[in-house]
């Protein structure tokens, strides 16, 4: 299958009609299900984008396996139910009772709040916004990016990038193997060119290796009491496997040493520092320990030359720095809070927007047609003149409009807007055929007005 083959899991965003707005959203995800396996769908991308019915009519994809999200939107929550648990399993019983759903604006923060990794299992987590634009992208790609999906989707995928340059819920590391790169930067700068070496063959050594190595790292050397391992391990990273019984003759040669053996008491002790710092002529060398117990002795640290860390300095990095996120992302909320005003006055203002443009212009007619009338009159006028009386009958018009306009906006949204729109469409005589082109125009054309009245209104970046 063309995405789920690949993890994906559906996200789903379908509305009624093509002028509806998203009302209710249904899904789970992995932190609800307890950390079970992710939840998956057997349709293929284009079963799962071209299918029939109302509830299929707009939709995307999001990977996100850590997370296992499963989302619909639409106006009926039996029928969401049913969209979720269509091909899945568990099935209904079993899966309502982990179900979280969210409704109107709550749909809408979710999906802000997911594109700007609040509502990661790290927050701040880089990933999930590249998630987004790809599930953005394959929706654009089969057809299937409906307008108002469109509109949603671009303002999170804004509002996460605003996130990012705003705020700095992304920039400290928050895993143990970032927190090792991150460490070995403050002692050597650049780790351009840094030689490393692996003992034990363990997954945590694995990743900081990837993380050293993603940095510029130089040469790996692997040695584990397994020789057989470490030739796996060291053929991952193009490295050298070397024998675990030549660990202190050739450790010397490594400036960032990872290790993690499972053995009883600690492999590296003050005397072997010395040895090392008088090899290398007192350049620096870096233990990373996440073995348990140790296999650093504490000695080595009191050595000029040799930095130590274990597991509990690196897990004390990474709380500080989630702490660090988390203040950050009370900011991010904020952020969220105002593009969300933004973008639900935009929505409120376009279902005015055809009869306050069909207005502006039918009373623009009536203008123009009287000043044709009265130069017809007035004979040749001189340029004053003629601003003069631009000025004055532009002044009428918008003194007119000022008060059904101002009705117009304030009744966007509100159960009595269909009403106030057709009353006054009534009285000014309008004829209302807006195409979807013009219904577009309509919208640009109230923008300016929209950004002054608007409750999210800032200073431009």
């Amino acid at each position: 299958e063309e995405v789920a083959g690949q993890g994906y899991e559906p996200v789903e965003f379908p509305w009624e009609d093509e002028r509806s707005t998203p009302s209710f959203l249904v899904g789970t995800a992995r932190k609800v299900l307890g950390g079970s396996e992710p939840i998956g769908a057997d349709l293929p991308l284009p079963d799962a984008v071209g299918a029939e019915g109302r509830l299929t009519r707009a939709r995307a994809r999001l990977t996100g396996a850590e997370q296992a999200r499963i989302r619909v939107l639409g106006r009926d929550a039996g029928e969401a139910l049913g969209e979720v648990c269509r091909g899945l399993e568990p099935g209904l019983s079993e899966l309502e009772k982990c179900l979280y759903e969210y409704r109107d604006r709550e749909a809408m923060r979710h999906i802000f709040r997911v594109a700007a990794s609040l509502d990661s299992m790290i927050v701040g987590e880089p990933q999930i916004l590249g998630q987004v634009k790809e599930a953005y992208a394959i929706a654009r790609q089969v057809g299937a990016l409906h307008a108002d999906l469109e509109q949603l989707v671009s303002r999170a995928l804004a509002t996460a990038k605003r996130v990012r340059s705003e705020t700095s819920i992304g920039s400290s590391a928050v895993s143990v193997a970032s927190a090792a790169v991150a460490l070995a930067k403050e002692i050597f700068g650049s780790l351009e060119g840094k030689n490393v070496y692996l003992v034990g063959a363990g997954k945590m050594s694995e990743l900081a290796a990837q993380h050293l190595l993603a940095q510029g790292a130089g040469a790996i050397f692997v040695a584990n009491r397994t020789h057989e391992h470490a030739l796996r391990l060291a053929q991952k990273f193009g490295g050298q496997a070397l024998l675990f019984e030549q660990l202190y003759e050739t450790a010397d040669r490594a400036d960032i040493v990872i290790t993690s053996t499972g053995a009883p008491h600690a492999i590296f002790r003050r005397e072997h520092g010395e040895r090392f710092l008088q090899r290398r002529k007192n350049r620096p060398m870096f233990f990373i320990d996440i073995a348990v117990p140790r296999d650093v002795d504490a000695g080595m640290s009191r050595l000029d030359g040799i930095f130590v860390y274990d597991i509990d300095d690196l897990q004390s990095v990474v709380s500080t720095n989630l702490a660090s996120r988390h203040r950050e992302a009370e900011r991010a909320q904020q952020i969220i809070e105002e593009e969300l005003d933004r973008l639900t006055w935009r929505i409120k203002t376009r279902e005015v927007a055809p009869t306050i443009v069909s207005l502006q212009e039918h009373l623009e007619t009536i203008r123009q047609a009287e000043v044709d009338r009265a130069r017809g009159r007035l004979g040749k006028l001189t340029p004053q003149q003629e601003d003069a009386i631009e000025a004055l009958t532009r002044g009428i018009v918008n003194k007119v409009l000022h008060s059904p306009i101002t009705t117009l906006k304030h009744a966007a949204g509100h159960p009595q807007s269909t009403t106030v729109v057709e009353i006054i469409q009534r009285i000014f005589n309008l004829n209302l055929n807006v195409n979807r082109h013009e219904e577009a125009g309509a919208e640009a054309a109230v923008e300016s007005e929209e950004d002054a009245a608007s409750p999210a209104k800032r200073s431009p970046r």
